[in-house]
């Protein structure tokens, strides 16, 4: 099993800490099979803060994502729809075990230089 390092905007992030937030949105895939994830928060915090274990893996026409994932999104419809505008597949991590770090963490305790565009294996 992998573990990816996310880059995600502090807003997203508190509401995954909050738990009302139990899906993170991606447009593409990993190719390998991923379990955990490790939340960098971007600008300002600039700072690793998490991590939470990956239930299940769930790919599908926006539609039908959306379908599955509303109750737990944390988003609006609306950004939903504006994220994946003219994709015919998109990406969502279903969220369990979520722990933020009591410390903040760098990058550079990961060996990371700069954070992921999309996501990075660690």
């Amino acid at each position: 099993m992998n573990t990816i390092l996310l880059s995600i905007n502090p807003e997203h992030l508190d509401k995954i800490f909050e738990g009302t937030k139990t899906f993170e949105f991606r447009k593409v895939s990993c190719k390998r099979e991923v379990s955990h994830i490790v939340f960098y928060c971007t600008f300002p915090v600039m700072k690793v803060l998490g991590e939470a274990e990956v239930d299940e893996i769930i790919e599908d026409h926006p539609d039908g994502l959306w379908e599955i994932t509303s109750e737990g999104a944390g988003i609006s419809k609306t950004f939903f729809d504006e994220y994946y505008n003219g994709r015919s597949k998109g990406v969502a991590f279903s969220l369990k075990n979520v722990t933020r770090f009591e410390d903040e963490k760098e990058l550079s305790d990961y060996d990371v230089s700069a954070p992921p565009q999309s996501f990075a294996y660690l």
